[in-house]
């Protein structure tokens, strides 16, 4: 049992610290040429597209990080960073097992006033000293997979991002932790008077906008520095290391320092941000704005509002049970749908003339690591939207109000930012904007006639607003902290956000006197301005406590309230800049081949099954560029009391993916011979080799993925000799195949599975090549989704059928019935009709002390036929019942447990009592 547990716990808790949460397992295509630069510890690995990107990151990280590191006594470390360049989201992480860290170097459209590069640096060093902190530079012997699961039980998550970004915001004048945008749905909720529990602001709700773990961390963090001085981090980790093998180690660190335990520390910060917030809300002279939408029950936004000619107000909608779309509202406040969209970075849309363009990514079918960012265009004239683009890098489009002319930014492959003009009726870029500087680039927007266009721009030195006048070109607002955001033209000026007041506000700037003005006085934010056609009127976005409202009115410029933001961090002073004098030496470069460094061994790790059977070590390999995985293990399978010896490689280079294993094993098997049952010990050795091909796309909010699998073994039986002239010693290359199609429409995050979806799989396999054994196995397999009697509700019907003789004819490969090992089988397992349907009940956001955080509860019913048309017929099923479960969260781990139970009841032709079943699964 304690192997079984630690096996989990490392399951459970291989997280990746970035951005946004992920392990990538994803591969960049084969003609991209790596090159790589070493120096002071840091391996650099990169395209050589990024050569310039590359050198800079060199001097970067070797200069800024025992600044980084310094409070956590770290000043050197040894790790690869790798700089991907084929994607179109940008992210960044550090992870174990193998250990190395991403960077993402496509800059985001809406994010802080730095350098992308820069902020990354900053914030993924850190977290590469916090793990150096915990594990050292180097483990031996192979433990990084453990070392992976000991962070995660040891220390919550909201602390390690949370100290990421306190260092990110200390050392340069921007970072997160200066963007009221930023922290704004936590402020609302404060001073709404919602006091979430700790487990709910940390993990999060499907009803309410909650703070997430990075705020919730960043906040944290900065009550404890400025309580306890910027050393606690590192006395927490050093006390965490000193004592690792308690209940909530970091809680009970925690308490020692402050004398507070995690939870009522948590309550402490809240009471104080309270405080902090009500006197800013008090100076500030707020208005509040009614909202043109109805009043949502749970958390929804209405992004973007624009306005339309019959009055209408087109907007994204997402909520908890909706997925993106286009929306409009009518002046009643009724809504309808237009179509569902796919993903984007941010929500994005611009609307000229009765035609809306839109951006949404599109990934490579095989290599995921390369994704697109294609424009769309919807025209209300002939309610016909299509792709206007393909396989392009344009981000942020926008048209002009006559609906003739549209600018994107463009990002090529060496991370160049350029503005660029394109048609509108077939996406052709027609003319571009010089910027020799490589300034990041962000949200043009045109003039209703086209004649002007503005944009930001994005440097080590700020955000700067721009605006383009015929042949002049010049800089309205220059190198600002501000976070300016979305400008757009009305009348003879540009409105645009900006937090002069501490609050996101949107603002007006007069291009002759350059004077800016205050438009609104939003309590919580107010973003994303539109005007009517003369200019009189404004619609934008209300931050409220169910998410971004829709609001409009009367356009009245107003002195500008120059209120500071609150402030939680340390204070950034000029020697503490950690971007200063950053040297700027050429590294010598050399190729990188991945297929030499192909062998990277990492961790010996513990594996166990489900039943704790079988329970083994396994040493583990994983290259850099996540193409080769190797393996090797023992393990012992308690039935036999005999050991397994195992290996394997998994090659992912290619556009084929091809798995090669070998297992030494012992088997069991009954026989019949002359009218009497013999059992059969012996062991054997099992070659397997299969190739396949997953390719998965998108288009707009339809996904599609397609498999094909081809494979083959080899069988070699070790049998006494009795058994040896009785049986056949081995199995020859037998071939598989496999192929599968699923297609499904986005969902939305109550969604319990897909509302629209068909997958089919069909498998075949025989015996081409072995003369002494017959046998053929066919099976297909069928999942068909339909939408449910309410939302979020989804039927599945799922329709199974096989065919199997000779050496497969007791191989079951398609889906049983529940309860199907408990029930004796009548005859042959044929085909199988399983009907589920499932629903949410519950949303309770229940927190039961220290023990577990309730999310949800959900329910199915079931209804499951066995062998129709031989056994049973579609008015008698074999086994029904229903189902309970529930997402939550054991013992403040950040994994979510799913918990539940199944009561099936059976047909009576089976003479068989109701059977109970508990279930347990988890996910991160």
């Amino acid at each position: 049992m304690k192997i079984k547990v630690l096996a989990s716990i490392i399951l459970s808790f291989t997280f990746s610290s970035s951005f946004s949460q992920f392990f990538d397992e994803s591969q960049t295509p084969l003609s991209v040429k790596w090159r790589q630069i070493e120096h002071s510890g840091f391996k650099i690995i990169y395209p050589a597209l990024l050569e310039k990107d590359a050198q800079r990151m060199a001097n970067t990280f070797a200069h800024i990080y025992p600044t980084v590191g310094s409070s956590l006594k770290e000043s050197k470390t040894i790790i690869p960073i790798l700089l991907q360049n084929q994607g179109t989201t940008s992210n960044g992480f550090v992870q174990l097992a193998p250990k190395k860290s991403q960077f993402y170097t496509i800059s985001p459209q809406q994010f802080d006033s730095q350098d992308w590069l820069n902020n990354l640096a900053v914030h993924e060093l850190r977290h590469v000293a916090q793990f150096n902190k915990v594990t050292g530079k180097k483990g031996f012997p192979f433990p990084e997979e453990i070392y992976f699961g000991y962070i995660g039980v040891s220390m919550p998550l909201w602390f390690l991002e949370g100290d990421a970004v306190s260092t990110e915001t200390a050392l340069t004048y921007s970072g997160r932790g200066r963007q009221p945008n930023w922290i704004m749905p936590f402020r609302t909720s404060i001073l709404e008077g919602k006091n979430f529990p700790y487990s709910k602001a940390y993990f999060g709700s499907e009803k309410d906008i909650t703070p997430g773990y990075y705020q919730l961390g960043y906040l944290m963090n900065s009550q404890l520095q400025k309580q306890h001085g910027i050393d606690i981090g590192n006395q927490l980790l050093s006390d965490i290391n000193k004592r690792p093998l308690r209940l909530y180690p970091f809680s009970q660190s925690l308490k020692k320092f402050t004398g507070k335990n995690t939870k009522n520390y948590y309550l402490q910060t809240l009471k104080n941000l309270k405080l902090d917030w009500a006197k800013q809300d008090k100076q500030n002279k707020s208005i509040d704005y009614e909202s043109l939408n109805k009043n949502p029950s749970y958390a929804t936004h209405y992004y973007l509002p624009t306005q339309l000619a019959d009055e209408s107000i087109l907007v994204i909608k997402q909520s908890k049970s909706e997925a993106p779309g286009f929306v409009t509202i009518s002046p009643t406040k009724k809504e309808k749908t237009l179509f569902k969209i796919g993903y984007q970075e941010q929500p994005w849309h611009s609307y000229g003339n009765s035609k809306i363009v839109w951006e949404e990514r599109r990934e490579d079918p095989r290599y995921k690591q390369r994704s697109y960012n294609v424009i769309c265009i919807y025209d209300f004239g002939t309610g016909k939207k299509k792709q206007l683009t393909h396989k392009t890098r344009l981000f942020a489009p926008s048209i002009s109000g006559d609906g003739k002319k549209l600018v994107a930014v463009q990002i090529d492959l060496s991370n160049h930012h350029n503005l660029v003009m394109l048609d509108i009726e077939t996406g052709k870029i027609t003319d571009s904007l010089a910027n020799p500087e490589n300034f990041q680039l962000q949200t043009p927007a045109f003039s209703q006639d086209g004649s002007q266009l503005t944009w930001i721009s994005v440097s080590e030195e700020g955000k700067s607003l721009w605006l383009k006048n015929n042949e002049k070109t010049e800089i309205l607002i220059k190198n600002t902290r501000q976070q300016l955001s979305r400008p757009v033209f009305f009348n003879d000026r540009i409105a645009f956000n900006a937090h002069y007041s501490g609050i996101d506000n949107i603002y007006e700037i007069d291009p002759a006197s350059k004077k800016i003005s205050a438009l609104t006085a939003s309590k919580y934010g107010a973003f994303n301005a539109s005007f009517s056609d003369n200019g009189k009127t404004m619609l934008f976005n209300d931050y409220k406590l169910r998410g971004h409202e829709a609001a409009r009115i009367a356009v009245a410029p107003t002195q500008v309230q120059e209120n500071s933001f609150v402030y939680y961090g340390q204070e950034t002073k000029n020697e503490d800049y950690v971007f200063a004098n950053v040297p700027d030496s050429t590294f010598s470069s050399k190729p990188y081949s991945p297929l030499k460094h192909m062998f990277n061994f990492h961790s010996i790790s513990p594996t166990a099954d489900d039943a704790v059977e079988r329970v083994g070590l396994q040493l583990k390999s994983d290259d850099l560029l996540n193409t080769t995985s190797v393996y090797a293990g023992v393990t012992y399978e308690s039935s036999l009391r005999r050991v397994e010896y195992s290996a394997g490689l998994r090659y992912k280079a290619l556009y084929p993916i091809i798995n090669l294993s070998y297992r030494n094993r012992p088997r069991l098997a009954y026989y019949r011979f002359q009218n009497a049952i013999h059992r059969a010990d012996f062991r054997e050795d099992y070659i397997a080799l299969t190739t396949s091909v997953p390719l998965s796309f998108n288009s707009f909010n339809h996904n599609f993925s397609l498999i094909g699998e081809v494979g083959t073994y080899h069988v070699n039986r070790h049998f006494n000799a009795v058994d040896a002239s009785r049986l056949a010693n081995t199995i020859e290359f037998p071939i598989t195949y496999r192929f599968g199609f699923n297609h499904q429409i986005r969902r939305a995050e109550r969604d319990i599975a897909p509302k629209w979806a068909q997958a089919f799989e069909i498998k075949y396999q025989h015996l081409p090549f072995e003369n002494r054994l017959t046998g053929k196995l066919f099976a297909m397999e069928s999942y068909l989704y339909f939408p449910g009697l309410a939302k979020n509700h989804t039927f599945l019907a799922s329709f199974n059928y096989q065919q199997n003789n000779g050496t497969f004819r007791t191989v079951n490969d398609i889906p049983i019935v529940y309860g199907y090992n408990q029930i004796a089988a009548k005859s042959l397992l044929k085909n199988t009709l399983l009907l589920n349907y499932r629903f949410p009940m519950l949303f309770p956001d229940l927190e039961i002390g220290p023990f577990a955080y309730v999310r949800n509860v959900r329910a199915s019913f079931f209804s499951h036929y066995e062998n129709i048309g031989h056994e049973t017929n579609l008015t008698q099923p074999k086994t029904f019942g229903l189902e309970l479960r529930s997402d939550m969260n054991l013992l403040r781990y950040q994994p979510v447990a799913d918990v539940g139970a199944r009561l099936i009841f059976v047909n009576k032709n089976y003479n068989q009592n109701p059977i109970f079943e508990l279930l347990f699964n988890y996910y991160f």
